[in-house]
Order: C-alpha cells, then structure tokens, then sequence
C-alpha cells in the first residue's frame, strides 16, 4: 500500500475499507461505520431544495477521498469529480431528500424533525422513500472506487442530487451547467431501494422503467344557488363528478390496452354548508404514462371531455372548464437503455447468483433520474432496484408487497443493512465495468 493511499485513509473518518480484498469482503469490513452515517443521514432528513445540512456534510467526505467537489449546482446539489487517466465518463447518482412524513417506525433513530413546507403547512420530515440508504450507498461506492484506481480508468462524476420528490432537482442541476461545467457522461447509473422487493435482491427492468407524471388541475365552474332550489342553478358537484366518470373512460377505451396508462382524481374539493350550491368545484388529478404519444393522448383527452360535458350540462362559453397541467412539475418516463440493461443483469447474476437478481416490471412511480439520460440519448443509463423487505416479513405475508408498508408510507423501515451492502456493492461492481482498462 502507497503513502499517498494510507494518507488518504487516514484523513477519511469512517474506516478505511480492505484494499486487497475483493469488494464483497471490503464492504463487509466498512458496513458498521455506513451504518452509523446511516443512522444520522436518518435521523436528520430534509425536504427538497433545502438539503443544505445533508448536502454539505456529504460533500466533506467526498473531499476526504480526493474528489474535487463543487456545492450549491442547482441550488443544494453536490457534483465530485475523480479523473483517473484516460477512458470513459461514468456519472453515479443518488437523492437526498426526504418527505412531509411523520415518522412512525420507531426505529431507536427515527426522525423527529418538524418544520414548515412550501405550503405553509408544519409536518415532520422522515425519509420515508429510502433516500438516506441511497446516500450512504454513494458514500460506500465513492469509498471502493477511490482506494481501487489502480482497478480502472477515466473520469468519475458523482452527484447528490437535491429535489428528487418535487420533480426539480435533476432539471435545476442541468440548468446550472452540470453537463457544461463538469465532464459530460458516457454512462448513468442509480439505484432505488424498493418495497416490493425482498431484502437484497437487485430488480433491472430493460426499457421504460418509470412513468412520465403530470400534475393537472381541473376547475369546473358553475352557478351557485340555495340547495333547495338547484333550477336556479348549474351546480359544478355534479357536472364535476360527471368528469370524474368520463375520465375513466380514456384508459379503459381510448388508450391502447397494450400501452399503460393512469388518470387519478386525487383530489375533489367544492362547497362548504349542507344547502349552499357551490359556483366552483376543483379536481386534483395525477396522469401517468410511458410514452410521449399517450402522455398528449391522456392530457389532450382530459380537456376534451371537461369541456364536453360542460357544454352538454348547458353552460355558456365563459363558464366552461379551467385546465392547467403543471409543467413545471412534470417529470418525464425513465428510459433503461437496453444494452446496459442486459449487461447489468448478467453481472449482476454473476456476482450475486440468480436467486438474487430479477428482471423487474416496469412502474407507474416517476423519477427524475430520467432527465439525465434525456439530456443527451445517446449515451447509456441505468436505474436499478435493491430490495429493502425485511426477509421475515416477506416470508410473513407470503411475498405479497400489498399487505407491507410501501414506499412514502410513515411505516417505512427497510432492512437498510442489507439495502446498502447489496447496493455499494452492486453499484462498485458495475461501476468497475464500465470503466475498465482496456
């Protein structure tokens, strides 16, 4: 061992990993201390945009392993560099926010962080989606890669991207120059831990991974009146829930079956007393697809049969329905490039045997990972799974992920051992691929 590297282990406050040693048995070696950093990435959770305590606390010890690392790209993202000779580019990603959630785990390190979200409205904060078993993965990854240079060449960009839950972050980073201002990727690659899953097992889905996800408001106007006197009236409660019923009408016969697609009224606020007709009636409606051609489709069909049953419920031009879809929270299907896909899921099987590696269904979640890849499509990117379900309670309800706890859910608890320890070592794995020497 060099002096430079025992320097570097040496200034690096978790402990060093085991050089000589394969990566299985070096993670191993480093999991107690992952799992201290664990346990305070946990416990301190921050909402999107504001990872400003998380964010400069893992961009210490990124500069401990010779990174150079730059702060604040798209407000609260971190981006480390590591130039190790000649050969490709590889960007390795992970999030750091967490959610408007009160914790319910009762994990000894649960969250009791409260503060005030955008909205105005105080709640708790916990990492119910998984992000801090993200983080410490990346931290791991960082850690294996640094100390094996020797093991490969070319550039290594890491990003700790803030913002991921609001659709923001991975467009704000792009935006401040992210493939401008640091070296731009040949290959992507992140992981997520899953809920559906049990724990340790690696889920690689070729293809449309994740949904494209649109936020529309739909407001229906009316003519508002006493209740016992509804001629009087265009009352919006009922042409609204008549949009509500036509609206399933687009997946279940004008979308091809072949192609997914959801609409979901999440929302349906109007009037406020027992005999008071409202004049307004507001729809909150979640849209999901895969392709650009049924996202139009979807969108294009909502405005269409808003103001279709308007009109035939009799109300004048003024009075017709208001849409606005949210593009600024839109975020776009996430696209496995296939290539890298199939290759993954072989070295994944070599590396882990076959019982623990599975081709995964696509979902209908969202992920702004995608927004890297879509950036320039010609390059390779990879989203992957790591399963977080306790083994035991796996094999308590017989495999079936709709009687746990989900991803977003205040009971949330993987089994973060096992989430980061397959995680550091599959992403340090095929890191190692796709930058070996020739």
């Amino acid at each position: 061992m060099t002096r430079s590297l025992i320097a570097l282990l040496a200034a690096t406050t978790i402990a060093a990993p085991v050089f000589a040693a394969g990566v299985d048995t070096a993670v191993k070696v480093d999991m107690p201390q992952l799992m201290t950093l664990y346990r305070d990435l946990h416990a301190s959770p921050e909402l999107s945009m504001e990872e400003v305590k998380t964010s400069a606390k893992l961009a210490v010890e990124m500069r401990k392993l010779g990174f150079t690392v730059t702060e604040k790209v798209g407000k609260t993202g971190v981006v480390s560099v590591l130039k190790n000779g000649a050969g490709p580019t590889l960007l390795i990603r992970a999030d750091m926010d967490g959610l408007p959630v009160v914790e319910q785990t009762n994990l000894p390190f649960a969250s009791k962080v409260r503060t005030t979200a955008r909205s105005g409205v105080e709640t708790g904060v916990m990492h119910a989606c998984g992000h801090d078993t993200h983080m410490t993965s990346f931290i791991g990854t960082a850690r294996q890669l640094a100390v094996r240079k020797g093991e490969w060449s070319g550039t290594l960009v890491m990003v700790l991207q803030p913002g991921e839950e609001t659709g923001e972050g991975a467009l704000a980073m792009l935006n401040d120059g992210l493939y401008s201002r640091f070296p731009k990727p040949d290959t992507s690659i992140a992981f997520h831990d899953a809920a559906n899953l049990p724990a340790g097992t690696i889920g690689v889905t070729p293809g449309y991974a994740l949904a494209n996800v649109d936020s529309v408001d739909l407001t229906v106007h009316g003519i508002g009146g006493h209740g016992a006197y509804p001629q009087t009236t265009r009352d919006p409660i009922v042409l609204a829930s008549k949009i509500v019923m036509a609206l399933q009408t687009l997946v279940s016969r004008e979308v091809d079956p072949q192609s997914p697609a959801v609409v979901t009224v999440g929302s349906f606020q109007a009037g406020a007393k027992h005999n008071i007709i409202s004049d307004e009636a507001r729809l909150l409606i979640t849209v999901r697809s895969y392709t650009p051609e049924v996202r139009k489709q979807l969108i294009d069909g909502i405005k269409r049969i808003a103001r279709g049953e308007a009109i035939a419920s009799g109300l004048p031009d003024d009075k017709l329905p208001t849409v606005v879809v949210h593009d600024e929270m839109f975020t776009p299907s996430t696209f496995n490039t296939e290539a890298l896909a199939n290759h993954a899921l072989d070295l994944f099987a070599a590396k882990f045997g076959k019982d623990r590696v599975v081709k995964a269904k696509p979902v209908m979640g969202g992920e702004d990972f995608s927004r890297f890849w879509m950036a320039d499509e010609s390059k390779q990117s990879l989203i992957f799974w790591v399963g977080g379900v306790p083994q035991a309670k796996w094999d308590a309800v017989k495999g079936d992920p709709s009687k746990l706890p989900s991803l977003h859910s205040p009971f949330w608890a993987p089994d973060a051992e096992k989430v980061i320890s397959t995680a550091t070592e599959a992403m340090t794995t095929l890191a190692l691929d796709v930058l070996k020497k020739g």
